[in-house]
Formats: structure tokens, C-alpha cells, sequence
């Protein structure tokens, strides 16, 4: 056991289920490790999502369900849907594929069915899906991420609002300009997420903290007030290291980083947050390339966490509590169904989870990391030499 905050067991399930898509399979042991609880805690979190349909049970530990899986679901008669959802998102690669799959396991269990269309963030595009999907006989509901910050939003909203079937948007803000009275929505609070990562650096020791931004839409904006409010709140100083637009990932990316990196000279920043995570691992390598020690000389916090653990050191992350964005979607939906006209429109945020890894540790603490590292090769080349 760790000296790590206790998870609930939505939490620890939830865990469960991003380690399954990432490998396929999971060990009881492995995860007991990695979540600071017991073997037989993991076991029980396991057999209730197997009991839901979402995992199938193997010696040891278990995999992604399995259509050979003959367990206790298959054996009853398939209870009857209920409802049935459609699901506009503009993306089933980067970030929306855990909300998709949230929204699948909550629809599962309340007895819906989920018609899932990809768009693009093209507006045009995206309508003609939604268009596609209320042909749909018996369809009682949509969940959409449309852009709502072009040109178009305002128009794309009050049509939403207009249509005769119940809408929730999905990582996506109602604008008090669309004046749309029965819209729901569900976003992640980016705004709390980069106040966390800010509050973070700061405990470890720092106080010239930057930003570095992909675009201001749809997640940038917010990350960017979250950044700007937790300064003001720290007294912290605001001339530091901030860029937008960066492309880590495309060519001419070493001499984006190589400015990017002078850039935290000149100001004398000493931390950064980077969004998208991708950009973090990007800028992460080159920085160890130019002699530029992590954390030592450079901590950095990735938000979105979707490649971040992957870094070497391991890259502290924010990450957006996607998976229940997608399940309180459905909730939305399913209780404005039931609730009638008379239920007002909700507007909800969650908030996302910060999990610190080596890029972020305390100078002091990340020495010890390496001088236990650099024995532990010392001893395993003694022992072969022996």
C-alpha cells in the first residue's frame, strides 16, 4: 500500500477501464500496485464491472468483454430498450473516444440504445449528422458537441434548441447569447483543471509558471483563464513563457521548441503547462536533447493525459473526467425524458483529476529518483559481472 489519496470505487472502476482499452488485459496484482488497495478489493471492482457486461473475467485478472463470454448476462433474455439516443461527436480518435464509451456503458444500463455518428468540426457537416440521425424512427434524444464558438454557434445552438426531441451537449457550453431555455450540457471544468496544475507547481517550488496552448478552441480558452486566474490568486507573475498556437508535431517542430525553450530562458520560467499532452512529450525530449534537465531545470504538466505517462520521466497530467462526461450526457438526456417540459435546463461541470508523475518532483526528490535508479543499474551490472 501507498501513502496516495484514497480512490472511491467509481474511481478505481474507472481506472480499471482505462488500463483495459490501453492493454487489452489487466492483472489483479499489477493493479493492486498501481492503485494503492488490495488484490482483493481489485477482484471485487472487477466482478462488478463484469457483472455490468463491460469485462470478462480470466486466472488472474481480465480483458476488454469478450463476445465468447457466456457469463450472467448472456444467459437471461435481453431486456427490452427503452430509448433510443443518438450521438454526434466531431472526433472518434483524439479525446472522444472515452466519452463514447462512457455513454455507451450508462445507455447500457438504463436500457438505451446509442446510434453514434462521427462529424468533423466543420458546422455543416456536423448538422447534416444530426439531420441523419432525427430521420431515425423512434428517436428520442440527441447528445452533440457542435461548435459553439464560430461564426455559426449561435444559430447552431437556437436550432438545437428548436428541435422536437431533447438535446445534451457534450463537452460543450450553452452560450447565454443563443438564449436556449432546454438545452442541457455537460463539460469538463478546464478552468479548474489548470488552476490545479498551477496550485501544484507552485507547492513544489515554483513561481514563474507558463502556458503553452495548441489553439483557444474548445478546451484552450478555458486552460488559459484557469492558468491566468490561479497567477492572480498566487500573486504570482504574469511575464512569463506563454504561447499559443504551438505545433510540436508537425514540420519545423525543432525550431518551434528550440523558441519555445528560449522563451522559458529569457522569462525565467522555470514550469509550463503544455495542452495537448502529445505536445508535452514532444517538447519533454527535445528539452532532454538540448541539455535541459526534467524537472530539474524544466517541470512540465501535460493537460489531457491521454499519451502523458508515456514520457520519460513520466509527465504529471491533467485529466478531464471524459468517461462521465459521456455517462452524465445520457443521465441528462434520460432524465429530461422523464422529467418532462417542466425540468429545467442543467448545466453541469465536473472537474477534472491531477496525477502527479517525475516530470513535476521536487528537485531534492527527483535526485533520489535517479541515484536509486543509477544503482539499481550499478548492482544489475555487478551481479552480471560477478
Amino acid at each position: 500500500m501507498t501513502n496516495r489519496e484514497p480512490l472511491y470505487s467509481v474511481q478505481r472502476r474507472e481506472r480499471i477501464m482505462d488500463q483495459l482499452r490501453e492493454r487489452g488485459a489487466v492483472s489483479v496484482s499489477v493493479l493492486a500496485s498501481e492503485l494503492g488497495v488490495s488484490e482483493l478489493t481489485v477482484r471485487r471492482d472487477i466482478n462488478t464491472l463484469a457483472q455490468q457486461g463491460l469485462v470478462t473475467r480470466v486466472h488472474g485478472g481480465a480483458t476488454l468483454r469478450s463476445s465468447l463470454d457466456t457469463g450472467t448476462r448472456s444467459s437471461a433474455a435481453p431486456m427490452a430498450t427503452k430509448y433510443t439516443i443518438g450521438m454526434v461527436v466531431p472526433s472518434l480518435e483524439y479525446y472522444w473516444p472515452p466519452i463514447v464509451h462512457g455513454a455507451r456503458a450508462q445507455a447500457a444500463q438504463l436500457r438505451a440504445s446509442l446510434l453514434l455518428r462521427a462529424s468533423t468540426y466543420d458546422s455543416r457537416d456536423n448538422r447534416r449528422q444530426v439531420e441523419a440521425l432525427l430521420k431515425v424512427p423512434g428517436l428520442h434524444g440527441l447528445i452533440v458537441a457542435p461548435d459553439t464558438l464560430g461564426d455559426d454557434a449561435i444559430e447552431t445552438l437556437r436550432w438545437l434548441d428548436s428541435l422536437p426531441v431533447p438535446v445534451v451537449l457534450a463537452e460543450r457550453r450553452v452560450r447565454t447569447a443563443a438564449a436556449a431555455r432546454r438545452l442541457d450540457s455537460v463539460v469538463s471544468d478546464h478552468t479548474a483543471g489548470a488552476s490545479l496544475a498551477v496550485h501544484h507547481l507552485h507547492e513544489v517550488g515554483h513561481t514563474r509558471i507558463g502556458l503553452f496552448i495548441e489553439s483557444e478552441s474548445p478546451t484552450g480558452r478555458y486552460v488559459r483563464r484557469g492558468w491566468q486566474s490561479a497567477l492572480a490568486s498566487l500573486d504570482l507573475p504574469t511575464d512569463v513563457a506563454m504561447l499559443q498556437g504551438i505545433r510540436f508535431d508537425s514540420p519545423g517542430r525543432e525550431e518551434a521548441m528550440d523558441e519555445a525553450l528560449d522563451l522559458c530562458r529569457r522569462t525565467g520560467t522555470t514550469a509550463v503547462i503544455v495542452l495537448p499532452d502529445p505536445h508535452a512529450i514532444a517538447l519533454e525530449q527535445h528539452a532532454l536533447d538540448r541539455g535541459v534537465r526534467v524537472p530539474h531545470d524544466l517541470a512540465i504538466v501535460a493537460y489531457d493525459d491521454d499519451v502523458a505517462r508515456f514520457g520519460d520521466p513520466a509527465i504529471t497530467a491533467v485529466r478531464p473526467p471524459k468517461e462521465f462526461v459521456g455517462r452524465e450526457a445520457v443521465n441528462l438526456l434520460i432524465a429530461r425524458l422523464e422529467g418532462g417540459s417542466g425540468r429545467p435546463a442543467y448545466r453541469v461541470k465536473l472537474s477534472p483529476e491531477l496525477h502527479v508523475r517525475q516530470s513535476t518532483l521536487p528537485v531534492s526528490i527527483a535526485d533520489a529518483t535517479v541515484l536509486d535508479t543509477t544503482l539499481d543499474t550499478a548492482l544489475d551490472e555487478g551481479d552480471e559481472t560477478a
